[in-house]
Order: C-alpha cells, then structure tokens, then sequence
C-alpha cells in the first residue's frame, strides 16, 4: 500500500509541469476584451439590451458573423503553398 502511494505521489508530482506547459496561451490584457467587445457590437451584438431572451442566439450569430468576415478577409494557400 505504500508503494502505491508513494507511486501516485511521484507521477502526480511529474504531470505538473506537463499541465502548465499546456496552459501556454497568456489571459487577454483590457485594450483586447473591449476590443473584442466593440467588434461584437459593430456584429449586432448588444450586451446591455434588455431582450434576454434572445441572448444566446445574438451572441452566436454576432460571433459567426465576424468569423464569416475573417475567414473572407483571410488568403487561401494555393497548391504550391504561396498564397495570391
């Protein structure tokens, strides 16, 4: 039994660094959030309306809005790897 702790121990102390090697992506910084926030607005997005109801679909839309526009606004590789 306390091979099997001793075990847990060692491989649950071995995975930390794995774990935070993951979590590489840094938070956003206020400048991005309200930037975010005002292209989901200029998408029909409006955070303080007073329909709820309609919450989830006004976000989805607004972001499948904008996403639509960067997909269109990014180049496609052509065959041979360069993009036009």
């Amino acid at each position: 039994m306390k091979l099997l702790l001793y075990a847990l121990a060692t491989l649950s102390v071995s995975a930390i660094p794995a774990i935070s090697i993951a979590q590489s992506s840094q938070p956003l910084t206020r400048a991005q959030v309200i930037a975010e926030l005002i292209e989901l607005e200029h998408a029909g997005f409006h955070p303080g309306s007073i329909d709820y109801v309609e919450y989830p679909g006004n976000l989805q839309a607004a972001e499948a809005r904008i996403a639509a526009k960067q997909a269109k606004n990014t180049p496609t590789p052509t065959a041979n790897g360069s993009s036009q």
